[in-house]
């Protein structure tokens, strides 16, 4: 592609960013000092497209976002996107939402594969995602991620996807520092972001152990966030009709309310 045609494409990004910016929600950063200045991992609740667009326009300094590179690559975008944000919808109207998901194809791609985003694999082509993560640490970025997949946590968060956290074991090879992890918890309803206090990677424990670790105290330190502030609804990461949000219960209060 030539320079003519690229600074066009990225000038016609910037456009739908502003477009992006101004129409969706605005958000109050809510402890912000709680971020390590420079590089460090920021994890947070997906919220559906409210975390990729937060992470995007909010995130404060350099920074870069983990994007499926599914969302990348024309042929692969349509089939992505109905699986990953359709798929429990109602069945009577899924024939819309496959319509729809080769209608957003080009302005997925444009999206994309211009903002602040690093394509993320999850086959052999991971070790090219955490390559490129760590080089862009080592140039101060602060990179966001939103591991949450199917499996319910709680109320407030799905489990998180580990092998994130091998970003950790590859950046103390390469700089001798353990990395940081924050984080961070999105209330679309309360229109802000909220950061908790960062969890540090331990570069002797085994790395099995320290998925495991990393990922609970991340979800248990989003989930006390949510919990502390005002009753709100609670955007679940599967694409579900609203009547299906639920609100940010003390976890005693949402246990007692699902076993009765």
């Amino acid at each position: 592609m030539d320079e003519k045609k690229r600074g066009f494409i990225y000038s016609l990004y910037r456009i739908v960013r502003w477009f992006v910016w101004l129409f969706s929600p605005k958000y109050r950063l809510c402890g912000t000092e709680k971020i390590p200045n420079g590089e460090c991992v920021i994890v947070g609740n997906h919220c559906h497209m409210y975390g990729p667009i937060e992470g995007e326009l909010y995130t404060p300094g350099l920074h870069d976002v983990w994007c499926a590179g599914e969302m990348m690559h024309r042929k692969e975008v349509a089939a992505y996107a109905y699986r990953d944000f359709w798929s429990k919808k109602p069945k009577g109207i899924r024939w819309f939402y496959r319509i729809l998901s080769h209608i957003i194809t080009p302005l997925a791609l444009l999206i994309f594969n211009n903002a602040h985003t690093i394509a993320v694999y999850h086959d052999a082509r991971l070790k090219t995602t955490i390559r490129e993560t760590v080089e862009r640490l080592k140039a101060g970025s602060k990179i966001v991620i939103f591991p949450e997949h199917y499996t319910r946590h709680n109320n407030i968060v799905y489990d998180f996807q580990q092998n994130f956290v091998d970003i950790a074991r590859f950046y103390y090879k390469n700089t001798g520092t353990c990395l940081k992890f924050v984080p961070m918890y999105l209330a679309p309803a309360l229109k802000a972001v909220y950061f908790g206090e960062p969890v540090v990677f331990d570069a002797d424990a085994p790395i099995a152990s320290e998925r495991k670790r990393i990922c609970s105290a991340l979800m248990d330190r989003i989930t006390q966030i949510a919990v502390s502030l005002p009753e709100h609804t609670v955007i679940p990461y599967p694409n579900v009709s609203k009547k299906y949000y639920g609100k940010n219960l003390p976890l005693e209060d949402y246990t007692n309310e699902t076993e009765s």
